[in-house]
């Protein structure tokens, strides 16, 4: 169900101990991963510090790691799936940005809902 899921475009949750390797070499001391979604290519990983946006190349193996600190995201917004809309989209508005960054999830996703709301909880102290 997992590649499935990836072609459709829905994120699945990672389990942490298979992601732990590959992102303890940018962690800082005291810095812990709470939950990762994996779409297509793309990945969120929550730590109790900062979100880092992946986003792994389909073909080749360059891979952009993106760490933003909760306390620098200003807004951020979910629209859903629609009975026409085949998706659901994540916005994400950085305090320094005006163009917000944006996440395609696809339809029947519950998982936008669980990523919107760890957001929430991170960023709503």
């Amino acid at each position: 169900m997992g590649l499935f899921n990836a072609i459709l475009g829905n994120a699945s949750e990672v389990n942490i101990e298979n992601v732990s390797n590959e992102f303890e070499p940018i962690l800082i001391d005291g810095e812990k991963i709470e939950k990762a979604y994996k779409l297509i290519r793309d990945m969120f990983i929550f730590t109790n510090k900062r979100l880092i946006l992946v986003e792994k190349q389909l073909v080749g193996t360059k891979v952009d790691y993106m760490s933003i600190p909760y306390s620098s995201i200003k807004k951020f917004s979910k629209e859903s799936a629609g009975i026409l809309d085949m998706d659901a989209e994540l916005k994400i508005w950085l305090n320094s940005e005006s163009t917000p960054i944006s996440k395609q999830f696809g339809k029947g996703s519950n998982n936008i809902n669980e990523v919107y709301k760890i957001l929430s909880q991170h960023i709503l102290k």
